[in-house]
C-alpha cells in the first residue's frame, strides 16, 4: 500500500484555499491538514482574496478558476499585482479540463494545473513541490538581502531613497488620514450574540497592503507611535456608534503605552466599555512599567487582552507579567482543534487557568463548524472568525448583530 506524501517538513507554511464550494474547501483543508500543514485560512469568495493575501501573506495559494463572484484569472492577475516581483505560487485546482484554460492560467500567472476530480496524493506532492520551491526563493532572497547589507550597509543606496519614500508615505497618512475601520465581532457562542468587536485598520492604494505592513514601516521611521495613535482615534469615533453592552477592543504596542500618549485619549467615561488588546513587535523587556501605566485605566474600568497564548513562550510570559482581564487563543492552537488531540489539552488546561485566575477566553480564526463544536465542549465560549463573522464596517455590522 502506498503511503501518503507528507509535508511534515513544511508545517510551517500558510496556505490559503479559495473555491466558492463549502464541500471542496473542507475536503482541501482537511487533505492538507492531514499532510501536516499547521495553518490553512479559507474563502469561499474570491472577491476576499486580495485582502485575505495582504493579512494571511500565504506561501501557497490553492485557486478554483470557475466562480460566480470572480473569475479565477482575475484573481490570478490581483495575486501577481500584488506579489511586486516576489514568488507566491499558485494551484489552480479546477473541473475545466480544457487546453485553453490551463494555458489561460499559467499565462496569467499559475504555478501550477490540476483537473478534478483529482487525486489526494496528487495533490499533496505538488503542493510540496511548489512549497519547497517557495522556501527556497525566500532563503535566497534573505540571504541577498544580508550579502547587500555586509558589502553597503543596511542604509546604502537605494535603501536610502526607500526609507526617504516610506517616511513621506507614513508621514502623509498621519497629517490626512485616509484609513478606514472595520470591526471583527466576538460572538459568544452558547446564544449567538455579538459581545464585543475588535477594531481593525484598512489602508487605501493598490496594490492593496495590509495593515501589519503599514505599521511595520511606520516603526522602520521612527513613525509607529504616531500611526498607531490615528487608527486608534479612528477607532474611538466608532465607539459612540456601538451599544454600550457592546465593548470595542483597540490595539496598540508596548511603545505607545510606554509613551503616556493612550491615557490622553480614552476618558474615564468610555473605558469601561473598552479592551486594550497588547500587541507585541518587540520583546517587552519591563512588565511593571507597563503596569504602572495601565494601573490607572484599568481602575476606571479599561480591560486588557493579551494575544498568541497558546503559540509559545512569549504569550504564557504576557499572562503571568500583565494578568489580563481577556486572553486570546492563538489561531495557531485553533486550526484543526477538532482532529487535534494535543490541541485540545492545551486548550482545556488554558481553559481550567481561566477559570481559576477569572479571565475571559477569546478563540481566534474559528473557520468550521467542526473547531466551533469543539471550543464550545472545552469551555471556551468567546470567540472570533469567518465562521462567526467576518470583518465589516460598522454600518453594515450593527443590522447583523441585531439580527
Amino acid at each position: 500500500m502506498l503511503v501518503p506524501p507528507s509535508l511534515g517538513e513544511f508545517r510551517d507554511c500558510r496556505v490559503l484555499v479559495v473555491d466558492d464550494h463549502e464541500s471542496n474547501v473542507a475536503l482541501l483543508s482537511a487533505l492538507l491538514r492531514r499532510g501536516g500543514i499547521r495553518t490553512v485560512a479559507t474563502t469561499t469568495d474570491p472577491r476576499e482574496v486580495a485582502w485575505r493575501v495582504a493579512e494571511f501573506d500565504p506561501d501557497l495559494v490553492l485557486l478554483d478558476l470557475h466562480m460566480p463572484q470572480m473569475e479565477g484569472l482575475v484573481v490570478l492577475d490581483q495575486l501577481a499585482v500584488q506579489a511586486a516581483g516576489a514568488y507566491r505560487p499558485v494551484l489552480i485546482l479546477t473541473g475545466d479540463t480544457s487546453r485553453t484554460s490551463m494555458r489561460e492560467a499559467l499565462e496569467h500567472g499559475a504555478a501550477d494545473f490540476i483537473t478534478k476530480p483529482f487525486d489526494t496524493e496528487e495533490v499533496l506532492l505538488r503542493v510540496g513541490n511548489l512549497l519547497r520551491t517557495r522556501v527556497l526563493y525566500e532563503t535566497l532572497r534573505r540571504h541577498n538581502v544580508e550579502l547587500r547589507d555586509l558589502l553597503v550597509g543596511p542604509r546604502g543606496g537605494a535603501a536610502l531613497e526607500d526609507e526617504s519614500v516610506t517616511r513621506e508615505r507614513i508621514q502623509g497618512m498621519i497629517s490626512e488620514p485616509t484609513l478606514s475601520m472595520v470591526l471583527q465581532p466576538v460572538v459568544d457562542l452558547t446564544d449567538h450574540s455579538v459581545i464585543g468587536c475588535e477594531a481593525l485598520s484598512r489602508f487605501p492604494g493598490e496594490p492593496v497592503v495590509g495593515p501589519a505592513v503599514w505599521f511595520s514601516d511606520a516603526r522602520s521611521v521612527g513613525l509607529g507611535i504616531e500611526l498607531e495613535l490615528v487608527a486608534i482615534r479612528a477607532a474611538l469615533e466608532i465607539r459612540q456608534q456601538l451599544p454600550d453592552a457592546m465593548f470595542l477592543a483597540i490595539n496598540a504596542s508596548p511603545e505607545l503605552l510606554l509613551s503616556g500618549a493612550l491615557a490622553e485619549l480614552l476618558p474615564a467615561e468610555i473605558c469601561a466599555s473598552m479592551v486594550l488588546e497588547l500587541t507585541e513587535h518587540s520583546p517587552v523587556d519591563d512588565y511593571s512599567a507597563i503596569q504602572r501605566v495601565l494601573g490607572p485605566l484599568r481602575a476606571r474600568g479599561l480591560r486588557l487582552a493579551v494575544d498568541d497564548a497558546g503559540s509559545g513562550y512569549a504569550g504564557f510570559r504576557h499572562l503571568l507579567g500583565l494578568a489580563p482581564n481577556i486572553v486570546k487563543l492563538d489561531l495557531s492552537l485553533i486550526r484543526g482543534i477538532d482532529s487535534d488531540p494535543t490541541r485540545r489539552a492545551l486548550t482545556a488546561a488554558l481553559v481550567s487557568f481561566a477559570g481559576d485566575v477569572n479571565v475571559e477566553l477569546i478563540a481566534e480564526g474559528v473557520e468550521t463548524e467542526a473547531e466551533r463544536d469543539t471550543l464550545l465542549e472545552l469551555g471556551v465560549t468567546w470567540a472570533q472568525g469567518f465562521l462567526l463573522a467576518r470583518p465589516a464596517p460598522v454600518h453594515e455590522l450593527l443590522p447583523r448583530s441585531a439580527e
